[in-house]
């Protein structure tokens, strides 16, 4: 629920959410991501653990206090940052139509 949406979001309800993570730098030349910019494994297993796991049929209030789109982009960012650093573009669909973009260029240092 949204406590400052004068509409029918301010009342409980629910979505299915789609996130899309994108990560920017160089092709690594070495280890086991060679030939990658990071592993598309490893980005799974982190975004699973941090967020997924985190978030999955919960309350989205309980972890933010405003949970638009915008708001747990940033929750997001803050979760996988340290742990995958060519983090560059988070997208969150709310809807087949509706989605916000968070860049790294637009997060600001807490």
């Amino acid at each position: 629920m949204l406590p400052f949406h004068p509409g029918k979001c301010a009342r409980m309800h629910g979505h299915s959410y789609r996130l899309e993570v994108a990560v920017r730098g160089p092709i690594q030349g070495r280890g086991a991501a060679r030939g990658m910019v990071e592993d598309f494994d490893r980005i799974e297993r982190t975004v699973r653990d941090r967020v997924l796991d985190v978030l999955d049929h919960q309350h989205l209030n309980e972890f933010i206090e405003n949970p638009t789109v915008e708001n747990i982009l940033l929750w997001i960012w803050r979760r996988l940052e340290k742990s995958l650093v060519r983090l560059d573009e988070l997208v969150l669909w709310e809807t087949q139509t509706a989605c916000a973009v968070l860049r790294r260029r637009d997060v600001v240092s807490p």
